[in-house]
């Protein structure tokens, strides 16, 4: 009896086998002529026999699975079956399908990398290029440039949860990005090219046609990663950790005027004016040239009614650009700011004739005084603002001249 149940048992077993067998053979027909579909219906019918399968038999299953999923373009299923190959021959000690699928592997990397580089440069079709992208470096997780570039793609597609995930995860890894640049000059040009790699620098070099080999390393992409996550916080209102994260960045490139600038207008929205005035003060440091620091600092200045700390800065920022639209407007808004002063003044003394007219022409020296500027930002950037302002003083100061050539242009404006 008990030799009758031996026997029934090696039977059974042999015709699992000869089932895994047939439909691997099956599968391996179906994969020569290039039917993936049918491949991976053969497969599937032995997937329930994968715990107890042969090992050769499992090896094979999993070196088709991955063929017939990257021919179907399902490239990360494609990557687990041939990484679930690789782990399984390395388990039994054989490399008999290992070798021949990494190169296929890579292949299929090397394809998803194209198509997001592609739908990158060539489409712009940022949403595509950043999955494909961060599939590539889920494929190959030492591809970490793939990481930066799904980044650069959600961002660029303001997919600005993506980018701060991508971002985050950089970060995370410590990322940086620098690469050795190989160069050297061409004996007949006298161009200094890159030359890809360090091998191939050497081979140019020995076959007589570079000479003077430059190494350069590019600059670490520590403090962007950093910069975009403080400007995606920005985005979503979440100002205390953009102002962390900002402040990091700022440790890792401390002249960086942008990261100083951003912190700054968080600190507008805190309405900490104090750290907002410290960090202008800090970039103007740095750029002691550029109008556009000294003009928000007048802004500032006049929204805190210190209008002659603004005056002198927008008159700074005139001198740095001459065509200063905006800077010649409000100087000469800050000049006017004391008017409201003068008006109440004049409402409270209409019985008091000599104190009134005195306040008059206090009222009127401040427009004659403030007039050149409007009148520059007027010639420079017109608007129903600047004409309005302008006809009204002019008709105060009785230039009628002036005020009735203005009075047609503002009706034209107006449409009447």
């Amino acid at each position: 009896m008990k030799n009758q149940i031996i026997t029934l048992s090696l039977a059974l077993a042999s015709l699992v086998t000869f089932g895994q067998k047939k439909e691997l053979k099956t599968a391996e027909k179906a994969l020569a002529a290039k039917k993936y579909s049918e491949v991976l219906t053969a497969l599937k019918s032995t997937e329930g026999m994968l715990p107890t399968m042969d090992a050769k038999y499992k090896a094979k299953y999993y070196f088709l699975q991955g063929q017939a999923l990257g021919g179907k373009k399902k490239y990360e299923a494609a990557a687990e079956a041939f990484n679930n190959l690789f782990s399984y021959e390395k388990e039994i000690g054989k490399q008999k399908y290992t070798k021949e699928a990494k190169p296929i592997l890579t292949s299929l990397i090397d394809k998803v990398s194209n198509l997001a580089v592609s739908q990158f440069n060539d489409k712009k079709d940022y949403p595509k290029a950043t999955k494909n992208f961060a599939l590539t470096y889920k494929l190959n997780p030492k591809d970490t440039a793939s990481l930066y570039n799904a980044a650069i793609s959600a961002s660029l597609n303001k997919d600005n949860d993506t980018s701060l995930k991508y971002f985050l995860k950089l970060k995370e890894i410590g990322y940086t990005g620098i690469r050795t640049i190989y160069k050297a000059t061409n004996k007949i040009s006298g161009q200094v090219d890159n030359l890809g790699s360090k091998a191939n620098r050497a081979n140019m070099i020995k076959i007589g046609q570079y000479e003077n080999p430059i190494d350069e390393t590019t600059p670490s992409k520590k403090p962007d990663i950093i910069k975009n996550i403080g400007y995606i916080y920005v985005n979503q209102g979440k100002t205390e950790e953009a102002i962390t994260a900002l402040q990091e960045a700022r440790k890792a490139n401390p002249k960086d005027v942008n990261l100083i600038l951003n912190e700054a207008q968080l600190y507008i929205k805190l309405n900490k004016m104090d750290k907002f005035e410290g960090l202008m003060q800090e970039a103007i440091k740095l750029d002691p040239t550029n109008p556009t620091l000294f003009f928000n600092l007048g802004v500032v200045n006049a929204n805190e009614g210190k209008a002659e700390d603004a005056k002198k800065y927008y008159k700074k920022a005139i001198e740095l650009k001459p065509d200063y639209g905006d800077a010649y407007m409000n100087l000469a808004i800050a000049m006017l700011s004391e008017e409201k002063t003068i008006v109440d003044e004049m409402n409270n003394n209409l019985s008091n004739f000599k104190k009134y007219d005195a306040l008059k022409e206090k009222q009127k020296k401040l427009y004659r005084e403030a007039i050149p500027y409007l009148e520059k930002a007027d010639s420079l950037k017109r608007s129903e603002d600047t004409v309005r302002t302008l006809l009204n003083m002019y008709d105060t100061l009785e230039m009628s001249t002036k005020a009735d050539a203005l009075r047609v242009v503002f009706k034209k404006m107006r449409g009447m």
